[in-house]
């Protein structure tokens, strides 16, 4: 089911005077469909495409949404008729497809609309007829005033720029207004034309609810007047069935109204509580402010005893900072005395280490020297001994004795 979002129009789900309004232009544009090729640029759910498709050849549908695409299959279908999903950007067609192009309320969507025009003269026919709308900024403007731009809206036009930008891709441009007017008609039960008499001039582009552009590469077509009278046009009738709906509505808005009062009275009841409680609170207030500025001098009190004592804790502070300053001033040269005792006696007990290493090495000497002399003592007394031998055997000698007696031979004491 397709939904009707304020600028997709969907049948039966819009009001009698927004689809007259679009059915108008395609009725309009009817007129020149006879035995043509026609392209129905934003053709959206078909009812259009089809009104067209009365009087063409053949009608292509072509829209981006492929949930209208498919609700127009489905309600809007004759053999004549064909619908394609692409971008009015990139028209899937040859040059020169079709005879007329028809793109009703889809160029103030498009942020691009320069390129959609140039595509639109591209597969048009150069004698074709290219048929656009779009509302009117001016008037458009004005009737949003209260609700604000339209959100799907990326371009809205005046009739100067509309036909300025018409004028650059087509070289005959005619601008037509499309208004809703006040008509008196005179008709049986059932009629499909009528004779119309239009008085006055009527209202300038610039003042038109909708501004229709016919354009065409070489010449346009006779283009008269056209009214176009929906079935619902008695506009007495219409206007009473809408007066008696306002009456409805009027009356829901007074049973709000009453509704609101009523609600209205209680909030002004709450209101009354509100304000007692409020006085209540403020008589709280005035006495917690009382307190307050009680409790604020005995801290202004506090505050000046924590100064003074900030101040004599600082006092002392910078005392202790001053002696331990001392202390490390001390500390430091009793570090650097007991460092330098600790570099004498360091080198003293390495000067005392030396000279018992070289004790140690004479008395190692005086050792090996007197063991090197007690031997040889030994020896010297082992050769004494045996020369004590030697010479007691040689004084008990007979032969010594024999040469004492005759005077000869060594004297031995």
């Amino acid at each position: 089911m397709v939904e009707f979002t304020g600028e997709r129009v969907i049948p039966d789900q819009v009001e009698p005077d927004l689809w007259s309004e679009h059915m108008a232009r395609y009725a309009f544009a009817r007129a020149y469909a006879d035995g043509k090729r026609v392209l129905d640029c934003g053709c959206g759910t078909g009812y259009g495409t089809f009104e067209l498709a009365q009087a063409a050849v053949e009608v292509t549908g072509v829209d981006f949404s492929y949930e209208a695409l498919e609700y127009a299959r489905a309600h809007y279908a004759r053999a004549n008729m064909c619908y394609v999903a692409a971008s009015c950007f990139d028209l899937p067609f040859p040059d020169a497809s079709f005879d007329l192009i028809v793109a009703f309320e889809v160029i103030e969507h498009l942020a691009d609309f320069r390129r959609f025009l140039d595509e639109c003269a591209r597969v048009l026919v150069p004698s074709g007829l290219f048929v656009v709308s779009t509302p009117n900024k001016s008037y458009y403007g004005e009737s949003r005033a209260q609700s604000g731009p339209n959100p799907f809206h990326k371009h809205e036009f005046e009739a100067e720029e509309f036909h300025s930008e018409l004028d650059r891709v087509y070289r005959c441009v005619t601008l037509l207004a499309q208004n809703h007017v006040e008509c008196f008609s005179f008709a049986a039960t059932a009629f499909s034309t009528a004779e119309a008499r239009i008085d006055g001039e009527g209202s300038p582009p610039d003042e038109a609810n909708f501004l229709i552009g016919l354009c065409s590469k070489t010449t346009l077509p006779p283009i008269e007047p056209f009214i176009y009278v929906p079935q619902t046009a008695n506009l007495l009738r219409e206007r009473e069935r809408h007066i008696r709906l306002l009456q409805a509505q009027l009356r829901t808005t007074q049973a709000w109204l009453d509704e609101t009062q009523q609600d209205r009275n209680r909030l002004l009841d709450k209101h009354r509580e509100l304000l007692e409680s409020y006085e209540n609170q403020n008589s709280w207030a005035r006495s917690v402010d009382n307190d307050v500025r009680i409790a604020r001098n005995h801290i202004a009190k506090l505050q000046l005893e924590l100064e003074a004592n900030r101040q004599e804790a600082e006092a002392i502070a910078m005392g202790y900072e001053t002696k331990v300053a001392e202390l490390e001033a001390e500390n430091l040269a009793k570090t650097k005395w007991a460092t330098d005792i600790d570099e004498r006696l360091s080198a003293e007990i390495e000067r005392v280490t030396h000279e018992l290493a070289a004790c140690v090495r004479f008395l190692q000497t005086a050792e090996d020297t007197v063991i090197e002399r007690t031997a040889w003592a030994q020896r010297l007394q082992s050769e004494k001994q045996a020369l004590e031998g030697q010479l007691n055997a040689i004084r008990a000698s007979r032969w010594l004795k024999l040469g004492r007696k005759l005077g000869v031979g060594p004297v031995l004491d």
